[in-house]
């Protein structure tokens, strides 16, 4: 939570995570709002912004307000489906690799530097020649390849946890693995996933976009932010401002989302650096007292405080 408020305090964040609330709206209401139906087809074909059609009509007349709102949703569904494979495969292998041994070790890093190594593009291809031209199956292959980072990054942080010696001592004591997990190392792994969730999340919507405009995953006539780019590339000389639609959408909705993950991470690390302060304080008056009570009242002084002090 505090965090959260942290990050709260960020001007830049909150602008992010303002511009992400209304694409979020759109993905959710977008088919509802719509002025109209999105496969619609009318006389009125290559105009313009008018009053009628507030961004114009496409190349056979439908409006193209009404399919960039009904294909927020496809595209932001997609990036989330890709993204949440990634954080199923990944960070609970992350985890698990720190208590592997090292033969489990050797095996699920050697995966990872394998699947590191295949482009995303050209596997989605692959695996949608495979399985079916659909939007699930290139996204859960976008999301086996999103996983080796969310793979690397859990584990690098656990790995550094590991060792301390609040985890240590508990394990002495007899704690389980899960109990450690839950309670010292998965929240101070969380922040680091989320920055990484929201990088991959930009990443995954700019996959989106690009199989759309290729024509695998979504097939058209069903509106996409890469498709209705694709669409509007054959008619530049008629609409050469067509384009600026879903590319604008798709800049604005990537840089938030990177944004809001350097902003997480600033905001992460501000609190990780209270905390020592507090722990140094903490522990500096507990050395000052003449007869080994505390100078700071406890109810100031939490769990965490004290590990970090010890």
């Amino acid at each position: 939570m505090n965090t959260l408020r942290n990050l709260l305090k960020i001007p830049v964040a909150r602008v992010a995570l303002v511009i992400l609330f209304g694409v979020a709206l759109v993905a959710v209401l977008g088919s509802h709002l719509a002025p109209y139906d999105p496969l619609r087809q009318n006389a009125a074909i290559l105009q313009g912004p008018s009053a009628h059609h507030l961004l114009g009509t496409d190349y056979v007349g439908r409006d193209v307000l009404s399919r960039l709102m009904a294909g927020t949703r496809l595209s932001v569904i997609g990036a989330l489906e890709a993204v949440a494979v990634g954080l199923a495969l990944g960070v609970p292998a992350g985890l698990a690799s720190v208590w592997m041994g090292r033969v489990g070790e050797w095996i699920s890093l050697r995966v990872t530097d394998t699947l590191m190594m295949l482009p995303f593009t050209v596997f989605a291809i692959a695996v949608a020649g495979t399985l079916g031209n659909g939007l699930h199956q290139a996204m859960i292959a976008v999301g086996v390849l999103t996983s080796p980072g969310f793979f690397r990054i859990t584990r690098a942080v656990a790995l550094g946890l590991r060792t301390t010696q609040y985890v240590e001592a508990a394990e002495l004591m007899g704690a389980s693995r899960w109990w450690t997990l839950r309670t010292h190392i998965w929240s101070k792994v969380l922040p680091n996933v989320a920055v990484a969730a929201a990088h991959a999340m930009g990443s995954a919507l700019l996959v989106v976009a690009s199989l759309a405009f290729l024509g695998l995953g979504i097939i058209p006539p069903t509106p996409t932010w890469g498709g209705m780019l694709s669409a509007d590339l054959g008619f530049l000389e008629q609409q050469p401002w067509a384009p600026l639609f879903p590319g604008v959408l798709l800049v604005l909705t990537v840089g938030s989302l990177n944004i809001l993950a350097d902003c997480i991470r600033e905001a992460s690390a501000g609190e990780a650096r209270r905390r020592r302060g507090l722990a140094r304080r903490v522990a500096g008056r507990r050395d000052q007292s003449p007869i080994g009570v505390p100078l700071v009242p406890d109810a100031l002084v939490t769990e965490e405080d004290n590990r970090v002090a010890a």
